[in-house]
């Protein structure tokens, strides 16, 4: 990116406004015009960067950089990585049937909004299981949850049989 236009033009600016003074503003903005000139070059430099670290921030994983060559900025560009392509897995993977509400809770049709953190590796696979099934990732969720809440076939955790009361507890913790 050439600077020099932007340069010139602010030099421009300062001679017309040193007319306005007489001779000895003009005398003074030629004295100034070249320490000016380092400093504007310098001051735009910052601005692009500062704009940069921010185009940064919304692109990461990728990122644009800005670099001198001789007197003009350049800016590097790094694209994000490629996502990889979704391997169609529907043949293959029968969806399981969600099973029904136990009588007494039944679904009223109300919606709540909750806060969910997953580790990076598994929001990836979550996002590639729920477009190879054609679903969105929270009704994918969604599905996965009831499964899971409704004895979707996972076995009970060892220890928390029927023989505790008929609940298990099952998941991770960090």
């Amino acid at each position: 990116m050439d600077l020099t236009p932007y340069v010139d033009n602010l030099r421009r600016e300062l001679a017309v406004a040193a007319d306005a003074g007489g001779d000895e503003a003009r005398a003074l903005a030629e004295r100034l015009s070249a320490p000016l000139e380092s400093a504007v070059r310098l001051t735009l430099l910052n601005v692009l960067s500062a704009a940069m670290g921010d185009i940064t921030r919304e692109l990461a994983p990728g990122s644009v950089d800005v670099r001198l060559r001789g007197l003009d900025p350049e800016f590097v560009v790094t694209a994000p990585p490629a996502p990889e392509p979704v391997r169609d897995e529907r043949e293959a993977v029968v969806a399981p049937v969600v099973a029904a509400a136990p009588a007494g809770e039944a679904d009223d049709g109300t919606m709540v909004r909750i806060n969910l953190r997953l580790p990076a590796h598994l929001k990836g696979r979550a996002e590639s299981a729920a477009a190879a099934e054609g679903l969105s990732v929270n009704a994918w969720l969604v599905r996965a949850v009831s499964v899971s809440l409704d004895g979707g076939g996972r076995a009970s955790a060892p220890g928390r049989g029927k023989d505790s009361g008929g609940r298990g507890f099952t998941g991770w913790v960090r």
